[in-house]
């Protein structure tokens, strides 16, 4: 190795050390919660169980001893002073067993006692990852992979219980056994003993230290193909149906099976690290047992020592590999557990972009209108989004933003709601700034309907019941009644109990929107926002949704994101949206007389209607017995309204 790539390694090795300081102070507060002082009191008692189990750990050889001295020492005779109501054998030998209970008790006290300490600081840590990842921005959302952040707090909130449990309740008085054990051989012994001790330890030490930094690089390799190989795990059945549209089960078997495939090397790799680790501990162990039991039978050859003393000496060092043995473990969990949880406190480190600003106040809606006064938006520098549009939406009325695709309609909807700030301008609710409201009151005073209803994986009940979660029974059912949803649900063998399966696929695009529907009238918010919520459906679908929509807005004031202009004749104002500036503006038949954007729309979409109109005339015709079965789908899409 050259000395740069030394000088590498060091400081690789001590900024790894420097993230395992940092990251255990960060767990501290959870460790010692400062709200929990019965928590406190179990840690406290614990530990004290703890301290008198390594007591008692280390004064087992003496009881070894003597029972070893007793059974070669004349009989009703003590050795080196010791009574002889105490030397009998049987005693002795009880005592070593009784003492080896008392060990193992207190040990299962410690773990006992500790369980609710561990657990605690689990769930506090998980609840707090759970609630930041609700406070992040939606730029942060559109950005991750579900799979594989889902992954990273599974095995964090496992890091945490490892990194806690061991940190407080073992490391501390592993160290004090080992003062223990250096006190005992050196009054028993002598220093030369304790002198192969601490430099077998040391050895230990540094070995496992050295081989646990190698082998922590495999670990991170492993985790982060085991987190490739669970995002497309899942992606891949999020999106089943597509993947059975276009036939691509082995490719997606395939790359599962290529990111398993770098798991199992990985995994492998840590598993053989894993025997060099222990086949190098042992020989390091040995080495020292060796030579201090060489050092004790010497010494009783010459007489200076009992057979007792070469017992003792070897039920030390037998003691001493457990706690050697379990420091070199604790590291390794504890660097491991550090591993799984370093990418959990980096999600922890990200900022909000979105926060409520300092003394922000409750949104005071009194009438519900808005306004949108020289807004500009850009998701980066390099691309913006609106430039400089104003329009109002009076109380109690409606406005229609629409345009063509990319023109940025929703983009409006998520300023709205306060997804993203403006980055010049003012969203103003009844002349109030929405970045000087909270934005919790600011999302309870509007509702959405949106284009693309993801439901929660529960009944119907519990998804319309999503608007407002303290409703009674018979509110969700008048919600589903106005939503024109209720006879579709007492159809179903279980009613509102039905289990609307994963983003409610077991429900067609017409029932789930009339569930969004609902569950908004539910929430009867005093804005409301229909971000294109019927260009997902077919006409005749459409026109069943738009009679329950108009329902729902009806004396509210409501902003229309439309992609099918048919859905907004109606509205007060329409606003045409076009590379992010207003180029038209007025009611239906204005913007129909003024001949521009808006009435090209109009017209393609005219077309595209009553084609889609005679297809499904043609279908209705043939299934009455017709043979003609009229002209073809894409021969009408192209056709002229007129006949031409």
């Amino acid at each position: 190795m050259t000395q740069a790539s030394s000088q590498d390694a060091r400081k690789k090795v001590s900024a790894d050390r420097g993230e395992m300081l940092e990251t255990l102070k960060n767990l501290w507060p959870y460790i010692w919660p400062q709200d929990r002082p019965d928590l406190k009191v179990r840690v406290l008692i614990a530990f004290g169980a703890l301290v008198l189990a390594k007591i008692i750990t280390v004064m087992v050889p003496y009881t070894y001893k003597w029972a070893t001295d007793a059974l070669v020492a004349p009989s009703g005779e003590g050795g080196f002073g010791v009574p002889a109501f105490v030397t009998v054998p049987v005693m002795l030998v009880i005592a070593y067993g009784m003492g080896r209970i008392l060990m193992m008790v207190f040990n299962q006290i410690r773990d006992a006692l500790f369980a609710k300490v561990g657990q605690h600081a689990v769930r506090q840590l998980a609840f707090r990852t759970f609630v930041h990842m609700h406070n992040l921005s939606l730029r942060f959302h559109l950005q991750r992979r579900t799979g594989g952040l889902s992954r990273i707090i599974e095995r964090g909130t496992k890091g945490i219980e490892i990194i806690v449990r061991f940190t407080i309740l073992n490391t501390i008085p592993t160290i004090i056994e080992f003062g223990l054990m250096a006190v005992i051989v050196a009054y028993q012994f002598d220093l030369s003993y304790v002198g192969v001790m601490a430099l077998t330890v040391w050895l230990y030490v540094w070995f496992t230290v050295r081989a646990s930094d190698w082998r922590i690089a495999i670990r991170r390799e492993m985790n982060d193909s085991d987190t490739e190989a669970n995002s497309k795990a899942i992606d891949s059945l999020l999106n089943f149906e597509t993947v059975k549209y276009f036939g691509n089960e082995g490719m997606e078997a395939r790359r599962f099976d290529g990111s398993m495939a770098r798991y199992e090397d990985a995994a492998v790799r840590t598993w053989t690290s894993l025997a060099y680790l222990n086949i190098g501990q042992t020989v390091v162990f040995s080495i020292g047992m060796i030579t201090c039991m060489v050092m004790s039978a010497n010494a009783v050859l010459a007489g200076t020592q009992t057979i007792g003393d070469f017992v003792m000496i070897n039920a030390l060092l037998i003691q001493l590999s457990i706690p050697l043995n379990f420091i070199g473990f604790v590291y390794r969990e504890i660097k491991q557990g550090l591993v799984d949880i370093e990418t959990m406190f980096d999600l922890l480190e990200i900022d909000a972009e979105i926060v409520d600003r300092e003394g922000a106040r409750p949104l005071a809606v009194s009438h519900g209108a808005i306004a949108f006064e020289n807004v500009v938006f850009r998701y980066d520098p390099e691309r913006p989004i609106l430039k400089g549009i104003s329009f109002e939406v009076p109380a109690g009325r409606t406005v229609a933003v629409v345009g063509p695709s990319g023109a940025g309609k929703s983009t409006i909807s998520r300023l709205l709601f306060r997804f993203y700030d403006i980055s010049e301008g003012r969203i103003l609710i009844d002349g109030q700034d929405i970045r000087d409201v909270t934005q919790k009151t600011l999302r309870e005073a509007v509702g959405m309907v949106p284009q693309d209803t993801v439901l929660f994986n529960d009944t119907i009940a519990y998804n319309i019941r999503y608007g407002r979660v303290d409703a009674m029974d018979a509110e969700v059912r008048r919600a589903a009644e106005m939503a024109q949803i209720s006879d579709f649900i007492e159809t179903l063998p279980d009613g509102f109990d039905t289990e609307v399966g994963e983003r409610g696929l077991k429900l067609s695009g017409g029932e789930k929107q009339r569930v969004a529907i609902a569950r908004t009238i539910l929430k009867a918010p005093p804005i409301l926002i229909l971000d294109e919520a019927t260009s997902a459906l077919d006409t005749h679908t459409e026109r069943e949704i738009q009679t329950a929509l108009e329902q729902v807005s009806a004396n509210r004031t409501t902003l229309v994101i439309a992609h099918r202009l048919s859905t907004v004749i109606n509205a007060d104002e329409i606003l045409v949206l076009d590379k992010g500036e207003i180029v038209e503006r007025g009611t239906h038949a204005d913007l129909l007389d003024q001949d521009g954007l808006y009435a090209s729309m109009w017209a393609r979409q005219r077309e595209a209607t009553e084609a889609e109109e005679r297809l499904r005339a043609a279908r209705l015709t043939d299934a009455d017995g017709v043979i003609d079965r009229g002209p073809r789908a894409a021969d009408l899409i192209g056709a002229d309204p007129d006949g031409a």
